[in-house]
């Protein structure tokens, strides 16, 4: 993907050719997370009105979380990009793509739509997206893997507090 970015001569294994990679999916991965995040800009106060569970953390800590998460997300799929053009690399990169474009997704459902039973079951979605994505990234290259595993865990734990908050909420999120 990047890698068309650089002439021709480049080698793959050069510091320019790797810089470029990274600062790619580093965009790339942040570009997702503000398209999700701009959904949010005006859902503090929606947020606020939801009867949420005893366990619901603040909500000033999912910013933080959010940012740890895509930055590892970022460097887990530059990881794996350096592998160069396998197969199995490939579907790594569309699975990481599709499970991208569904997080930027589920912010829009729950928050800007106000729709959760749609927000629940899209979160699964992401969820077997994000696995998959695990599964295949542990098979090319460990470290990519495990950075994800902190992602797999906020998802967990937030498709639990989503099927909270919509089953709490019924008559605000249809």
């Amino acid at each position: 993907m990047f890698g068309s970015m650089l002439s021709q001569n480049q080698s793959p294994y050069s510091p320019r050719y790797q810089l470029v990679g990274f600062v790619g999916w580093f965009i790339l991965t942040f570009i997702a997370a503000a398209i999700g995040a701009f959904s949010t800009l005006t859902a503090k106060d929606f947020y606020m009105q939801l009867v949420r569970p005893d366990w619901a953390p603040p909500s000033w800590l999912f910013g933080p979380v959010w940012t740890l998460l895509y930055g590892m997300m970022a460097v887990s799929i530059w990881l794996v990009w350096r592998l160069g053009k396998l197969a199995r690399v490939r579907i790594g990169l569309l699975l990481f793509i599709l499970q991208l474009a569904a997080n930027s997704l589920w912010s829009w459902l729950f928050f800007a739509w106000h729709k959760g039973a749609l927000a629940f079951a899209e979160i699964l979605v992401l969820w077997i997206l994000l696995a998959a994505t695990i599964s295949i990234f542990w098979s090319l290259h460990k470290l990519a893997a495990v950075l994800l595993l902190p992602y797999l865990a906020w998802v967990t734990f937030a498709s639990m507090l989503c099927f909270s908050i919509w089953v709490l909420n019924l008559s605000t999120l249809a």
